[in-house]
């Protein structure tokens, strides 16, 4: 790309003091571009929406470089520049293919005064969008010697064409924006690629603890296809158990799935809190399989009835007596649960264990979703569903050191529902 050096500079001269304005604002629009690369989409839509008005232009597009196959394809276009998904769907260019491809080619501006007598210019693209080109600029985008794409401004407003001016003007802009847009792409690929990571792990840990569940569901089956083989009900009282627990580790993992993906407004009515906490302990000891856990009761302090989601609140709840009782210890383990009035208008949930705590270290991390510490055993979606469900509610959750050096978690709700 031909960038203004001294050798160039008389076009400068030559410029009315109009144009020359137009050269200031065109880099202190592209400096202000740079504040934007942690969003490619923001930022594209800002590169095309300066680019027209820097170059007064009716439409504007931009192509995107793709390195593997070689070829420019439509990112984004403003302006009445036509169909742009029928631009990105059918229309790639290969280097020195139209006129975008020959700029990008040759790494060289191009201004094409009437495309109807320039053999460069590719007339599959209006008639595939449905726009008309009279002339164009056609700007590569260039970075550290890296093509990264090609800005298009189409059609000169008022009828005219494209000038000297303008192709300097668009130079001097290209250079400062192929540098915000390799940034800005450099970013997108990191953020992506952790994203993948994180899906990789979240789906690893999700395949282990179906896997686990089912392997048990299966030993049930098999024990269960003796029993009616042989008229044992004794082989059938020894598999239903389990396979009933299997059902309900099954239920309770897609529920915690449908919980945390999607926003839900918690459905709040005057609820048996009571009721609900033992609802949920006796659904917890029915999953209970090698450990003998105690469990202690706690509601002699409710008065009144809060104002929740029973459903929601019932699976909190399941959630930390289930993470309880992964942390205490197979013999001598004791869950605590307790609910109490507490202070401003609140109504308090705690569940104590008395198994070795949570680490410092990772206190911060325990309510991020697919965080565990359990291997294959947990999704890490658990903790995860209940910070989301009680903030729903507009409250709160929090992790502290039980006084038997355990685990306590405490979760705060509004006692009364009040609309904003």
């Amino acid at each position: 790309m031909t960038t203004p050096t001294h050798d160039t500079a008389p076009w400068l001269t030559e410029a009315a003091p109009e144009e020359l304005r137009r050269i200031v604002v065109a880099l202190y629009r592209a400096h202000r571009l740079i504040s934007a690369i942690t969003d490619l989409d923001v930022l594209l839509e800002r590169i095309l929406d300066e680019s027209m008005q820097v170059a007064q232009a009716e439409a504007c597009s931009l192509l995107l470089y793709d390195r593997a196959s070689e070829e420019l394809y439509f990112r984004v276009a403003l302006g009445d520049s036509g169909d742009l998904q029928t631009l990105k769907r059918e229309i790639r260019l290969k280097l020195g293919q139209g006129t975008a491809g020959a700029a990008a080619a040759m790494r060289e501006c191009i201004n094409v005064t009437d495309v109807s007598q320039d053999s460069r210019f590719y007339e599959v693209a209006d008639q595939r969008s449905n726009f008309r080109t009279r002339n164009l600029l056609a700007v590569p985008l260039i970075d550290r010697d890296e093509l990264v794409g090609v800005i298009e401004v189409l059609n000169k407003v008022g009828g005219t064409h494209f000038t000297t001016v303008d192709l300097h003007v668009m130079e001097i802009f290209s250079a400062l924006t192929a540098s915000a847009l390799a940034n800005a792409q450099l970013i997108e690929d990191n953020l992506r690629a952790e994203r993948l990571a994180a899906l990789g792990q979240a789906v690893a840990g999700m395949s282990h603890h179906t896997k686990n569940i089912l392997a048990g569901m299966t030993s049930s089956v098999d024990l269960i296809d003796q029993g009616l083989s042989q008229g044992s009900h004794e082989f059938l009282h020894q598999s239903w158990p389990v396979f009933k627990r299997c059902t309900e580790r099954i239920a309770n993992f897609v529920e915690d799935m449908l919980a945390y993906s999607k926003p839900r407004v918690p459905m709040r009515r005057p609820c048996d809190l009571n009721g609900i906490i033992l609802d949920a302990c006796e659904t917890f000891r029915g999953l209970l399989v090698v450990k003998e856990v105690t469990l202690d009761i706690d509601t002699s302090r409710l008065k009144r009835q809060p104002c929740l989601d029973e459903r929601a609140i019932y699976r909190c709840l399941l959630n930390l007596l289930t993470n309880a009782a992964d942390a205490v210890p197979r013999a001598g383990g004791t869950i605590h649960v307790a609910a109490y009035p507490g202070t401003d208008g609140q109504v308090c949930l705690e569940v104590i264990d008395n198994g070795t705590g949570i680490p410092e270290a990772i206190r911060e991390s325990v309510f991020d979703p697919f965080f565990s510490t359990k291997g294959s055993d947990g999704t890490g979606l658990g903790l995860a569903v209940t910070k989301k469900i009680v903030e729903e509610h507009g409250g709160s959750i929090e992790l502290d050191t039980a006084p038997g050096g355990g685990a306590l978690f405490r979760i705060r709700l509004p006692w009364e529902h009040t609309t904003k």
